[in-house]
């Protein structure tokens, strides 16, 4: 009788389930019924990749149709370098935590960027639309900015925009916007409307025949002005044209054929870039306006010595680089601001170089003096004996070196997405 009994008990024991579970008390580490030991994989678009749970990464991949299954917590997309015609409202609509979306080098037309393309993307910091092939955009749909209240960078070069395709409305909402780059462009004017604090406008290489004053009142805040290649000529710029940007830092007018230095510029203008133009003469009074000036680069003007003024660099007494390379000089200027440090004159005519213009120069450390007509004989005794913090002599520049542009928090390289 103890056997049968023994077995029932066994029996009950193998079968017994055990005490009821309790919250908490679950084994984490072990799979339950059903489960995997990994966690399920997130979903990415195909041939895509996601390295994070808010990054998606499409570059270059020749896609034709925008993916449809783009997980909605994407904060950062790249679709750059691809076949793209067209921005399908329902797809983006969804994508309201994006923070950067990245367009550059498609093929997206005007028409494939429908008014209410962005509405829903409020979120969006970071907009790269530039280098679409074939330079299809040609305008920016009414009100298609207009919820983008945080966006602080915008990428627009390398299309066909004219004024026709800006209105005033156009960048009038984006009350964070920092940088605007709208180079490469059919733009005639400078556009209406500009956020107040913008501090970087991009506007070189575009058709702009003159700079309104008007335009540019409500953009105090300006730092840097990029209008080099453009076609202001000599009246292009008008004498207080840029007075309103109080704080201007840098004014890039690389090659728009102005026949002199614009007149009345801001007062806190810290670097002058005017080489390949036209400007033939320095007055007495032509930098006047600009005491602060510490970059001057006039390279690969028509400025002769007869008709630059002893006085033309008084008031700089700021100033630490002066460029000077490829103009008609056959002498040194005088009047230069002793704290000079770089003193570019190559490519000129110089014939004699003589000690008096440098005595004062003591902080001088380059002087560039190839390429001019001076022998040996032409180079006065005590010449160098006053230039003793002199480092570079007779260094060979064979073109205009431009001021360096801003920082990099304002020039960012644009990439696929931020990793």
């Amino acid at each position: 009788t103890g056997r049968p009994t023994q077995r029932l008990s066994l029996l009950l024991l193998l079968l017994w389930p055990g005490p009821l579970a309790t919250p908490g008390m679950e084994d984490a580490a072990f799979p339950h019924l059903g489960e995997s030991s990994q966690p399920p994989p997130r979903a990415c678009p195909p041939r895509c990749s996601c390295p994070r749970a808010d990054t998606v990464d499409c570059n270059g991949l020749d896609l034709q149709v925008f993916p449809d299954n783009i997980t909605r917590a994407a904060q950062h997309l790249s679709l750059q370098n691809n076949q793209l015609q067209e921005l399908p409202y329902n797809e983006l609509s969804r994508l309201s935590r994006l923070r950067t979306l990245n367009l550059h080098n498609n093929l997206i037309s005007s028409e494939g960027l429908p008014d209410e393309a962005f509405e829903s993307l409020t979120q969006l910091q970071h907009i790269y639309v530039a280098h679409n092939r074939n330079n299809l955009i040609s305008k920016v749909p009414r009100g298609a900015l207009s919820r983008q209240t945080q966006l602080r960078e915008l990428y627009l070069q390398h299309n066909q925009l004219t004024d026709n395709g800006l209105d005033a409305t156009t960048f009038s909402k984006l009350h964070s916007l920092e940088y605007l780059d709208l180079s490469h462009n059919q733009l005639a004017t400078v556009p209406a409307g500009l956020p107040r604090t913008l501090a970087v406008l991009h506007l070189g290489r575009n058709r702009i025949r003159r700079v309104e004053a008007a335009r540019l009142r409500g953009v105090r805040r300006l730092r840097y002005l990029l209008l080099q290649h453009n076609e202001l000529g000599s009246s292009g710029l008008p004498a207080g044209a840029l007075r309103p940007l109080r704080g201007l830092h840098t004014l890039h007018l690389y090659g728009n054929g102005l026949d002199r230095v614009p007149l009345a510029l801001p007062r806190r203008l810290h670097a002058l870039v005017l080489p390949h133009n036209h400007v033939a003469a320095l007055g007495a009074r032509d930098l006047t306006s600009t005491p602060g000036l510490a970059e001057l680069n006039l390279a690969y003007n028509r400025l002769a010595s007869a008709r630059v003024h002893r006085r033309a660099f008084r008031r700089l007494r700021s100033l630490r680089s002066l460029d000077l390379a490829g103009n008609q000089l056959t002498r040194l200027p005088t009047g230069l601001p002793t704290g000079l440090r770089a003193l570019r004159l190559q490519r000129n005519q110089l014939r004699v170089l003589e000690p008096e213009p440098l005595a004062s120069l003591d902080q001088l450390r380059e002087l560039s003096l190839a390429h001019n007509r001076l022998r040996v004989g032409d180079i006065g005794p005590g010449t160098w004996h006053e230039l003793q913090a002199l480092q570079v002599r007779d260094r060979l520049v064979s073109h205009a070196v431009p001021t360096p542009l801003p920082p990099a928090k304002f020039f960012p390289t644009p990439s696929p997405c931020p990793h």
